[in-house]
């Protein structure tokens, strides 16, 4: 099998089977993956594959009325995070991987490190949800304070900091926001460390209580954000704003919550008519 195989098979799954162009991805590197590491052989370029087409998709949004009706359905840590993805437009993973130290009360900001593309940003820190902040702080002192008496209390530290910093993992600062209920040693160094919680804990809360909340929509944690965009700018905000709140590099990549504006009212049915 060669370059002009690989072609045909690709182009294959994308007209006959007609599969999504990321299952056509996943064959192409599997088969490059083969050849390389596997069989040791260099393939030639290949060329003339008809790639299967990404189908450009509106994202799903809540309206006010369905965002607060899923988190009254929501108790505890997964109230508090879901209430950051819909209050400062965060992704989960931004969310759970949160330090003590990246609240900011005073300027009622959160900064989230290394973001989507490594990058850094500033989102707003919702009002409404400061109370209950603070109150998670001073769980996760609590908790550091039993873990360091029980010989632990270390927090995994992003790249070269643990070199760099020698005794950060044990200071509260670099604790995460929402722990992990359990000790647990870190793949690297076998290290016991005190992780952030799982993000699957959130996504089975937020299923259940998307469920529970009576939505008929496909919908999840990340569906927060998308509707944390749109309702912002149903409430006049600026484009860049929302660009810069969400972390977005091409504003045409916020653009696309204009498309499901719910300020379409205006324009009446023919029908109605």
């Amino acid at each position: 099998m060669g370059s002009l195989e690989i072609r045909d098979y690709l182009t294959f799954l994308a007209v006959e089977k007609k599969v999504a162009a990321s299952t056509q991805n996943v064959a192409f590197n599997a088969l490059l993956f083969l050849h390389k590491q596997v069989l040791e052989i260099k393939l030639p370029p290949i060329e003339g594959v008809f790639r299967a087409k990404r189908p450009a998709r509106l994202p799903t949004v809540f309206s006010p009325t369905e965002a607060k009706a899923v988190i009254s359905h929501l108790e505890k840590t997964p109230k508090l995070v879901v209430s950051l993805l819909y209050g400062a437009g965060m992704r989960l993973s931004e969310a759970i991987g949160l330090r003590v130290k990246d609240l900011d009360f005073d300027s009622r900001l959160i900064t989230v490190r290394d973001g989507k593309g490594f990058k850094d940003r500033t989102t707003i820190l919702p009002e409404s949800a400061a109370d209950d902040l603070r109150g998670q702080i001073e769980r996760v002192c609590v908790l550091h304070r039993e873990d360091l008496k029980r010989g632990y209390g270390r927090a995994p530290l992003p790249f070269a900091l643990a070199r760099k910093y020698a005794n950060a993992d044990t200071e509260l600062a670099w604790q995460y926001l929402f722990p992990s209920a359990k000790l647990s040693p870190s793949r690297d160094d076998s290290v016991v460390r005190r992780h952030r919680v799982a993000e699957s804990t959130i996504q089975s809360a937020v299923k259940s209580a998307i469920k529970l909340a009576g939505v008929k929509k496909h919908a999840g944690c990340h569906t927060f954000r998308h509707s944390f965009a749109t309702h912002l700018l149903e409430n006049h905000y600026d484009i860049r704003t929302v660009q810069e709140l969400l972390g977005h590099k091409n504003v045409k990549t916020t653009q696309i919550y204009t498309h499901v504006l719910k300020n379409k009212n205006f324009v009446r049915s023919p029908l109605d008519s």
